[in-house]
């Protein structure tokens, strides 16, 4: 069975803790885009965890890991997150893999990006990881893959880089990088790293043939998606179930199942358009109840009701016929809770996500209303017990989606779901 678990709205959907659940049946996890400005949360006895890079399948043991070649790796962060779950005793050897084909980032990738939101013309609200600078390097074929680092003429590629990168650096009177420096650190990171380097595709491949389980996890959200997102306001990678083809190296043919996961409510980390988002007041209050602070750099996410606009927007590009909903307990205590069914532009009424994000700054959401729950629903693990506005409420998000609700999350425990009698775990 191959399934793959994207996020239906601007990341942070809960898409770690999903994916840890489902990971139990599962042989093998997949990272197929983005880098290390995604963060999965996952709350277990043990404690809580946070990983960029590693696949959540990580924290059940023997299981396999791949970070595939649509990932972008920084090997810093990449050593840095392996010890730290060595040393909570999670098991790395053997169960990890990395495609040699993924493209590195670089110190010169951090800065530029950094440099870039600091003083361009246009502020994205981007992690500043390094991550769209890498991904154009990739594109404009100038970048270093892992594969790259054990040739001889790595270190050619590295000088020529610097030599680019510092000019650009003149224009934002940054002084730039020593190339022996940055040489003798990738050196060690690549002696480091080796072990765990191969030809995934040829490791995932070889799997579906042997019809092994194969969890596809995927970062962000489809509103970030570079080409379907809130453009400019988006990531650099396909965020889209269609990434994990070209991510992972399989066939579309592969893929057997889709999994959107979505907050009952919506949030937005960073820059760009949100129809609905809060007022101050409500906000605060969302952000409070619902921790709505980044994983990966800490910010607070900004907050809003339920988009049935983005959420279809995710629906028809994923294909998705099962939906998991998330941290329906933060809406417990509301009168009552609404869902965003249209736009309006001026005269205009939008039922369809607007692909032009200055037009999307400018619609108000229409709203319907429907009546709240006083009740602590995170102890609740049977469908029929949750109280019937909180049924209505994701009964008529269904209807609108066309697309069944499956997974409910009442709480950050792996135990604080339900599942629905019609969902069978892969």
């Amino acid at each position: 069975m191959t399934t793959i678990v994207i996020g239906m709205q601007w990341g942070d959907e809960g898409k770690g803790k999903i994916i840890d659940i489902l990971s139990e049946r599962a042989d093998i996890i997949v990272r197929y885009q983005g880098g290390n400005n995604a963060g999965h949360t996952i709350v277990l006895p043990e404690g809580r965890f946070i990983l960029h890079l590693i696949p959540s399948g990580i924290l059940r043991k023997n299981k396999k890991c791949i970070i595939g070649n649509g990932v972008v790796v920084d090997p810093q962060a990449l050593i840095k997150e392996i010890e730290e779950l060595e040393k909570r005793g999670i098991k790395i050897d053997r169960r990890l893999l990395i495609s040699e084909r993924c493209h590195i980032i670089f110190p010169y990738h951090r800065i530029l990006d950094r440099l870039r939101e600091e003083k361009g013309v246009l502020k994205i609200g981007t992690t500043a990881r390094g991550i769209g600078p890498c991904y154009a390097d990739k594109v404009s074929r100038t970048g270093i893959r892992f594969i790259d680092l054990y040739s001889k003429d790595f270190k050619e590629r590295l000088r020529n880089n610097i030599r680019e990168k510092n000019e650009i650096f003149k224009a934002y009177g940054f002084k730039g990088f020593s190339f022996n420096k940055v040489y003798e650190q990738y050196q060690e990171f690549a002696e480091r790293l080796r072990r765990y380097i191969c030809d995934c595709s040829v490791v995932l491949n070889r799997a579906i043939s042997e019809k092994k389980n194969i969890l596809f996890e995927g970062a962000q959200g489809t509103l970030l998606d570079i080409d379907y997102g809130t453009y400019p306001y988006v990531t650099s990678s396909n965020a889209l179930a269609g990434g994990a083809c070209a991510g992972a190296g399989i066939a579309p043919t592969s893929i057997e199942e889709v999994i959107g996961v979505a907050k009952a409510y919506t949030t937005r980390v960073g820059e760009g358009p949100f129809p609905g988002q809060f007022s101050d007041r409500l906000m605060a209050e969302f952000q409070r109840v619902g921790k709505e602070y980044g994983a990966t750099t800490g910010r607070s996410r900004r907050c809003g009701w339920f988009d049935a606009l983005i959420a279809r927007h995710s629906v028809r590009l994923n294909n998705l016929k099962t939906i998991a909903i998330t941290k329906l307990d933060v809406l417990s205590g509301q009168r009552s809770v609404k869902i965003c069914t249209a736009y309006k532009y001026k005269n205009k009424v939008f039922k369809e996500l607007p692909a032009d994000s200055r037009v999307l700054a400018q619609c108000r959401p229409i709203y319907e209303n429907w009546a709240g729950w006083e009740e602590d629903i995170s102890p609740i693990r049977e469908y029929k017990d949750l109280p019937q506005n909180a049924r209505r409420y994701l009964e008529r998000i269904e209807q609108l989606l066309g697309v069944e609700i499956k997974i409910i999350s009442v709480g950050s425990q792996r135990e604080e779901t339900i599942f629905k009698e019609s969902f069978a775990k892969i």
